[in-house]
């Protein structure tokens, strides 16, 4: 008999929230993946173009997690015709020890947003300048409004700028951030306005094509792009690289689905050509941010070590709190072939 703990997105959103200790046990994973014998295969991605559909599947073994956690995305770009969500999804989490499945968590891919925010705030904690106080957003969505308060955990951020392709949206979204946050938003109508003496600079759009150029960099910024999770996603132009101090969260997968990816593909960057990833980063196996003026740029693809490690805190959590449903699921050992 083993016991399986089903909590639903209430359940998540009441025992999980982005804040550090959600950063923290995201960068925990992160460092894993430089240190440790992480098992994470590549992305299965299935396409149904008919419905305008794609469907992705992550996963990771981490050890020192006690599981591992398979998450399926769905994301069906017509369903808002149909008065439904274009995205949802949910984790598994099995025991790392027997396999056996511990837990559903029904989050409709709340627990993706948090562990995506928490690694934007993981790279800002490593690759910014400690002071940095003004950060500026790409995009009007929630990974927009993540991303803000995930930077404010790790840096004193003092005021923001949003830019989206629709100003009303991102105009509305400053509105909100400011009373949300206690900080000065506000809605800028052109991108290279908005990175202007920014700090930090973050890109969370669904871009096919780049929305920041290189030569609006300046001396000391650091950008994080979040965009591009599939191979047609493009929202940083790739002369970036000949600027910029480039560390993915996975090297293997920017090749094929990240920003490197359109660097590649351009022949800007060598298709074996050297980067430095973030968990080595973390872990003190190469330096960070190198000097004051120095242009960091991480590249952020999302990665399974991520979902396990955000799947392992919500069940922790709810073991703790008592949160969610409990089912008994009966095992009968079949006889041997």
């Amino acid at each position: 008999m083993s016991r399986i703990s089903i909590l639903t997105e209430r359940d998540l959103r009441s025992i999980v929230q982005l804040d550090i200790s959600a950063v923290d046990c995201v960068e925990r994973a992160f460092a894993a993946l430089a240190t440790k014998d992480v098992a994470m295969p590549p992305i299965l991605r299935l396409d149904i173009p008919e419905f305008r559909g794609e469907v992705d599947v992550k996963t990771a073994y981490v050890p020192g997690f006690d599981g591992f956690a398979i998450k399926v995305s769905p994301g069906f770009f017509d369903n808002p015709k149909l008065g439904l969500p274009s995205l949802n999804g949910l984790m598994i989490l099995f025991s790392a020890k027997t396999g056996l499945v511990e837990a559903l968590l029904l989050d409709n891919g709340y627990l993706t947003d948090v562990r995506t925010a928490a690694a934007g705030a993981v790279a800002a904690r490593h690759l910014t300048r400690s002071g940095s106080s003004v950060a500026a957003i790409f995009g009007a969505g929630m990974q927009a409004r993540l991303q803000l308060r995930a930077l404010m955990l790790v840096r004193p951020v003092q005021s923001a700028r949003i830019w989206a392709r629709d100003h009303a949206k991102a105009h509305k979204l400053a509105a909100e951030l400011t009373g949300e946050y206690g900080i000065e938003v506000s809605a800028v109508a052109e991108p290279r306005e908005a990175m202007r003496n920014a700090d930090i600079v973050v890109t969370t759009t669904p871009a096919e094509k780049p929305v920041l150029m290189a030569d609006w960099l300046q001396p000391g910024q650091h950008l994080t792009a979040m965009g591009s999770d599939a191979e047609h996603k493009n929202e940083i132009d790739s002369a970036v690289f000949a600027k910029a101090r480039y560390v993915a969260d996975r090297i293997s997968q920017t090749r094929v689905l990240g920003e490197l990816h359109h660097a590649i593909e351009a022949g800007l960057v060598g298709a074996d050509q050297h980067f430095d990833e973030l968990g080595a980063v973390i872990a003190g196996q190469v330096q960070g941010r190198t000097s004051i003026d120095e242009i960091t740029f991480a590249d952020l693809t999302g990665t399974g070590v991520q979902d396990t490690a955000i799947a392992n805190l919500a069940v922790s959590r709810a073991r703790a709190a008592g949160c969610g449903q409990t089912i008994d699921n009966k095992i009968t050992k079949g006889d041997a072939a």
